[in-house]
C-alpha cells in the first residue's frame, strides 16, 4: 500500500476527482488503483475564499506496480506504514480481587471496555450518576435548581467531556494505532464515520451521551459492574496482593488492581491520596475567560463568506500569542456555535467551559482564552498548591457576579471598566446558566490580567476585529487540564505496585481521545501483568 501526503483539491470536488488526482501523482491511470482511503482531510482556508481540502491517502494498486511507484521516488509517495491497534492479555499473575477502576470519564471507560472484552471483569466506579440522569441534573441547575457536588458538569458517566461538544482532536503522537482504535469505538457506538478522517473532528455533547450509555452496556454485557454515586473516600492494603477501597456511605471493596482515571475535577480526592502516601507533583496548567463572537463573523474571517454560502459547517479557530512578560497566552476547547456553560462542581465556587451540540447550531462562537500557570504562580511548593490556587479563583469568580456566570465586554475589560447588562453590539451571549455583566477586573493577578489583555490585543492583529469592543468576556476558565501528576513508571505504575494513575486527572492527558488512549495503555499494562478470570472471552 502506498501513502499520499499534501494532496490539495478544491473543497467541492467529487470522489471521481479525488481518485483521478491521486493516480495523477502516482502516475498511473485511475483503473489501475484498486483501493483509495481517506486516513486524514483538514480545510485549507489560506487563499479564501478559494478553499481547498488537504489530504492524506493511503492507496492501493498491484504489488509489482507499487514497487515501481517507490522506485521512481514520487513527491509525497511513500510506502504506508500500517499500525493496526492489537491487545496482548499475556500477563501470568493471577488477579486475587477484580480490577477496580475509579472514574467513569473516557480513560476509564476505556480501559473498562478492553479490560471487559479480554475476561478481567472490571469494576467501575463513579461519584457521579449515569448519563442520562446526570443530563436531567445537569440542566435543572442551569435552568436556576442546585447544584449536585457529586453530579454535575464535572462528575459522573463521561467525565468532564461529556458536556464540552465532543472534540476529539489531539496533538499526541504515537505509535500503536491507539488514536485510530478511540475514533472507531466511538463510530461503532454511534459516531459519524468523518470522525475518523477530519482534521477536527467532534461527536457534539448530545450524541455523546448517547455513545456513553451504549459503552456503558457493552462493558456490563461482558460481566464488568458499575457501581455509580459511590465516592472513593480511602485507599489502604488489605494484603500484599489485594486493596482495600473504602467508600461512600461505609462500603468497602476489595480490588487486585486500581485505575486512578479521577478525572481533572476531583479535587477532594486528591488530598485523601496524598495522605495514603501516593507521590505527586504540581504540573503547569492554564487560567483564563472564556470569549465570544457571533459565529458568522469566525466563518466570514475563514471562508470569505458564511458558512451556509460556502456549504460548510461553522468554523473553528486557534490562536497564539507570546507576551513581553514571557507568557503565553493562546486559545483552547474552541467551540463553533457553542454556548458557554456553568461547569461549576463546588459550592459557592465557579468555572466556565464551552460546549456544541452536533449541529453547532447556536450563533456564537466561543473558545477559552488562557494563560500557562505553574509553580510561581501558586505561591507554594506543596504538591496541591496548584489545586488551592485554581479553587481561589472559582470561589472569586462566584462571588463576581453572586452565582451567576461574570460577564464582561472585552472593550470594557481592556479599559478597566464595569461592563453594564444592555447589550453594546449586534448579538447576545449563549450561555447554559444564568449570566450577570459586571467587572472582571481582579480576579486573577495581576500579571495573569495583563498577559490575557495583551494576548487579545495581538489577536486582533491574527483576525481582524477579534478585539471587537462587543466580545463578551466570561469567567473563569480553569480546568483546562489537572494542576497535578501522580507519577508513574514504565510499567504505567505508581511507587505503589498495582495503582495505575490514569487520564487526565492523573497528568498523563488533555482531552477526550487522549484519556481514551491513555485508557487503552492502563488496560494494556494491567492485561501484561496478570491472567483475565475468564480468558475465554478474550
Amino acid at each position: 500500500m502506498l501513502k499520499i501526503t499534501n494532496l490539495k483539491l478544491d473543497y467541492r470536488h467529487t470522489d471521481k476527482q479525488l481518485l483521478s488526482a491521486a493516480a495523477g501523482v502516482l502516475h498511473v491511470d485511475p483503473q489501475q488503483v484498486k483501493g483509495l482511503e481517506i486516513v486524514r482531510r483538514s480545510l485549507d482556508c489560506r487563499k479564501k475564499p478559494d478553499l481547498s481540502y488537504v489530504y492524506t491517502l493511503h492507496v492501493s494498486c498491484s504489488k509489482s506496480l507499487e514497487k515501481n511507484i517507490l522506485r521512481k521516488r514520487r513527491k509525497n509517495v511513500s510506502e504506508a506504514e500500517e499500525e493496526p491497534y492489537s491487545f496482548h492479555a499475556d500477563g501470568t499473575e493471577k488477579l486475587l480481587a477484580p480490577p477496580v477502576i475509579v472514574g467513569c470519564g473516557p480513560a476509564g471507560l476505556f480501559c473498562g471496555l478492553e479490560l471487559a472484552r479480554h475476561g478481567y471483569r472490571p469494576i467501575l466506579i463513579d461519584q457521579g450518576k449515569p448519563a442520562q440522569e446526570r443530563k436531567k441534573d445537569v440542566e435543572r441547575f442551569w435552568n436556576g435548581g442546585p447544584l449536585l457536588e457529586h453530579s454535575n458538569v464535572q462528575f459522573g458517566e463521561g467525565g468532564a467531556g461529556a458536556f464540552s461538544d465532543g472534540k476529539l482532536n489531539t496533538l499526541v503522537k504515537e505509535r500503536g494505532g491507539r488514536n485510530r482504535k478511540v475514533l472507531d469505538e466511538f463510530i461503532h457506538f454511534g459516531a459519524d464515520e468523518d470522525i475518523r478522517i477530519d482534521a477536527k473532528p467532534h461527536i457534539g455533547t448530545d450524541r455523546l451521551l448517547r455513545i456513553l450509555e451504549k459503552m456503558r452496556m457493552e462493558i456490563l454485557s461482558y460481566g464488568g459492574i458499575f457501581h455509580y454515586e459511590t465516592k472513593l473516600e480511602g485507599l489502604s492494603r488489605k494484603t500484599d496482593d489485594i486493596f482495600r477501597l473504602s467508600l461512600s456511605e461505609g462500603r468497602e471493596l476489595a480490588a487486585g488492581a486500581v485505575v486512578l482515571a479521577i478525572g481533572n475535577g476531583a479535587r477532594d480526592t486528591l488530598p485523601m491520596l496524598l495522605e495514603t502516601g501516593l507521590p505527586m507533583e504540581q504540573k503547569p496548567f492554564a487560567v483564563g475567560l472564556r470569549i465570544e463572537h457571533p459565529q458568522e463573523f469566525i466563518d466570514r474571517n475563514a471562508y470569505g463568506r458564511t458558512a451556509q454560502e460556502a456549504g460548510l459547517s461553522p468554523s473553528p479557530y486557534k490562536v497564539t500569542a507570546k507576551t513581553p512578560m514571557g507568557r503565553g497566552v493562546y486559545s483552547f476547547c474552541m467551540c463553533p456555535g457553542g454556548y458557554v456553560i456553568n461547569a461549576s462542581s463546588q459550592k459557592e465556587a465557579l468555572v466556565v467551559n464551552g460546549m456544541s451540540y452536533h449541529d453547532r447550531g447556536s450563533g456564537n462562537a466561543n473558545s477559552a482564552i488562557v494563560v500557562t500557570v505553574s509553580e510561581k504562580d501558586f505561591g507554594g511548593s506543596s504538591p496541591l498548591a496548584g489545586s488551592l490556587f485554581q479553587e481561589s479563583l472559582e470561589k472569586k469568580a462566584y462571588r463576581l457576579a453572586g452565582g451567576k456566570i461574570p460577564q464582561q465586554y472585552l472593550g470594557d475589560f481592556l479599559e478597566g471598566k464595569s461592563s453594564a447588562s444592555s447589550p453594546k453590539g449586534g448579538f447576545s451571549s449563549c450561555t447554559k446558566g444564568a449570566a450577570e455583566f459586571c467587572s472582571l477586573k481582579g480576579l486573577f493577578p495581576e500579571e495573569i490580567e495583563e498577559a490575557l489583555k495583551c494576548g487579545l490585543a495581538q489577536f486582533g492583529k491574527e483576525i481582524p476585529g477579534f478585539d471587537r469592543a462587543d466580545a463578551i468576556l466570561s469567567g473563569v476558565e480553569s480546568r483546562t487540564s489537572s494542576p497535578v501528576r501522580i507519577p508513574r513508571d514504565g510499567r504505567m505504575e505508581s511507587v505503589m505496585r498495582g495503582i495505575y494513575p490514569c487520564g487526565e486527572g492523573a497528568g498523563y492527558a488533555g482531552g477526550i481521545v487522549s484519556a481514551g488512549m491513555d485508557g487503552l495503555k492502563c488496560a494494556q499494562a494491567i492485561a501484561h501483568r496478570f491472567a483475565p478470570e475468564d480468558p475465554i472471552q478474550g
